[in-house]
């Protein structure tokens, strides 16, 4: 199977299947020196982890990270790190029934169409459970962003109708509230509109917005390697993921150059100053439609993106499908779903664009020769 591997420089290769022994990560291209525990990587992994509300799926894991190799005495030795998560509560009973049928909206039939047969323990591959892999590496690109100044807070802007208020706007309450909202009365209304999905055995969706600060102006390519190119795809990558939008996204198609355009200043006396370091005229915008990202490559402002979540799959409501012989038939699913994928999403969000973000400020390394000389040309 190809496609399990992201990245140019800083590299990662996911493994494992939602009800295998164990699943995981190798990371390629991290520095050396730079400190890293378990403790570092297992905050971002309890984030995700199921059984924590009542709006989660009721299996239990622990989640616990093991770190097998890349690190000594506590810091990164710049070769291949192999993060272990084992899994200790698969039942895979729960899915034996589901064999025989391909479940509406899971990744069942184009499975077996690909592939000739498909693992329906849990989903295998295709399962949520692939994203902790994802998560453990993002850990660590988060900690590397977080030492060149850059940081990546994730939040849940909607589920469902129910959309938070910027003027009751916390983002301590993300990791107070079940939902992972930044208003504690958002989340008190989200969860009552779970309650109500629940009862009639369905499921929702949602919006998460993940903002980015501290990035600089010239990050990505502008042609096939553009900045908004590349967060699309790792974000569009998770499973639940249906669209992306950067900045102000769809409503652009509505809106007229003169209200989309984000007029440029700079500040008094940044002239006199850019003309003495010679460092880069760094240039402001009055506004942020675009989100941060222009032709491509990251603007120095604020980066702005929201991924949308697709509802549940696994809904507990009757449903028509089809038999492995043809035959139409009529289902009810068993077994410990989410009735809502966005609050553990979250995380997930964070993490896949935190490694886009590295792996293209490395890139950018090689972008101007300057670079290289004022690495590798002794100071005079």
């Amino acid at each position: 199977m190809a496609g399990s591997t992201l990245g140019n420089i800083f590299k990662i290769t996911t493994w494992g299947e939602s009800h295998g022994k164990a699943l995981g990560v190798v990371i390629d291209g991290c520095p050396a020196g730079l400190s890293l525990c378990e403790g570092d990587i297992q905050v971002y992994l309890d984030r995700r982890k199921p059984g924590q509300s009542a709006i989660t799926t009721p299996r239990k894991e622990s989640d616990q990270v093991e770190i097998l190799s890349g690190v000594f005495e506590g810091r990164t030795t710049g070769t291949p790190i192999s993060l272990l998560i084992r899994n200790t509560s698969q039942k895979s009973s729960d899915y034996s029934e589901i064999a025989s049928y391909y479940r509406p909206g899971h990744a069942d039939y184009t499975f077996d169409a690909k592939y000739g047969f498909r693992d329906y323990t849990g989903g295998g591959r295709s399962s949520g459970r692939e994203t902790a892999g994802r998560v453990a590496a993002g850990a660590v690109a988060l900690k590397i962003l977080k030492e060149m100044g850059v940081t990546v807070a994730a939040y849940t802007k909607a589920i469902g109708p129910v959309s938070i208020d910027a003027a009751r706007f916390d983002i301590t309450a993300v990791s107070r509230t079940a939902t992972c909202m930044p208003d504690t009365d958002a989340d008190k209304k989200a969860s009552a509109y779970l309650k109500e999905c629940m009862m009639k055995k369905d499921s929702c969706g949602g919006i998460i917005e993940c903002i980015v600060n501290g990035l600089p102006a010239g990050i990505g390519d502008p042609v096939f390697g553009k900045l908004d190119a590349g967060l699309a795809k790792a974000v569009m990558s998770i499973g639940a993921v249906k669209a992306v939008e950067i900045g102000d996204g769809i409503s652009v198609s509505t809106a007229t150059g003169s209200e989309n355009n984000d007029a440029f200043f700079c500040e008094e006396g940044i002239i006199r100053q850019y003309c003495a370091s010679r460092t880069g005229l760094p240039v402001k915008k009055k506004t942020n439609h675009a989100g941060g990202i222009l032709g491509g490559i990251s603007d120095g402002s604020q980066l702005v993106l929201r991924a949308h979540v697709k509802p549940t799959p696994s809904i507990f409501a009757p449903q028509e499908t089809v038999n492995k012989n043809g035959e139409n038939i009529q289902i009810e699913i068993k077994g410990r779903h989410d009735p809502v994928i966005v609050p553990r999403a979250v995380v997930v969000v964070e993490a896949m664009t935190a490694l886009t973000l590295l792996d293209a400020c490395m890139l950018n390394m090689t972008a101007r020769l300057e670079y290289l000389k004022k690495f590798y040309l002794p100071e005079k």
